[in-house]
């Protein structure tokens, strides 16, 4: 759905029975398209997606004023977040890119069901007839993507995927000082902090 039009995103939560709770992430068709989503980006959240995109990360970043409120988030701590993603399927990166660069998007399924890897298994979903299927062959399936928020320079991992951990870790290892590791809310989470120079977040 086109982040703006709320008419759109509002019916794609009808047709999935997706819960109200849940906000949609975005999906971007170049890395440059994040900032139409974000006003500005953590060094750690650079380094992440400059690592991991286009791939199965998850970025989870403040998020810009006027966004549609199903693709946002209100963090504990009072920040408004978006769940933003470049993914490496190019037919997706097209079609994204032809509808302006972002969309709201969920994987296609009912809420809570498995999701449909192919065009013929969409079709079997009983979907409204007015809906367009593309076929753009099967698509791999498998592990959701990784979910890291990074909003500041402490990175918390809130799912772990397709991109485990370690690669993560890994991906961080050199940013000054040392990583702190905890494990908090059922989730193995890499903390990851860094004293930063904000003039050189401008990438």
């Amino acid at each position: 759905a086109a982040i703006d039009r709320p008419d759109a995103i509002e019916r794609l939560y009808t047709i999935k029975g997706r819960p109200a709770e849940k906000s949609i992430p975005v999906l971007i068709a170049d890395p440059v398209h994040v900032y139409r989503l974000a006003p500005r980006l953590s060094a750690t959240a650079v380094r992440l997606a400059r690592a991991f995109w286009p791939g199965a990360l998850t970025l989870v970043v403040p998020a810009r004023r006027g966004l549609p409120s199903r693709v946002t988030t209100l963090t504990s701590d009072g920040i408004m977040t978006v769940a933003v993603r470049l993914p490496d399927n190019p037919v997706a990166r097209a079609i994204i890119a032809a509808a302006g660069g972002a969309l709201a998007v969920t994987s296609a399924n009912r809420s809570g069901a498995v999701p449909a890897v192919e065009a013929r298994e969409v079709r079997g979903l009983d979907l409204p007839r007015s809906l367009l299927v593309i076929d753009g062959g099967r698509t791999p399936g498998g592990m959701p993507s990784t979910i890291v928020a990074a909003t500041t320079e402490l990175p918390e991992i809130l799912r772990e995927g397709a991109i485990p951990i370690s690669a993560v870790t890994a991906a961080l290892s050199d940013m000054e000082p040392m990583t702190e590791d905890r494990a908090t809310g059922g989730y193995d989470q890499q903390m990851m902090r860094r004293q930063v120079d904000h003039d050189a977040l401008e990438t």
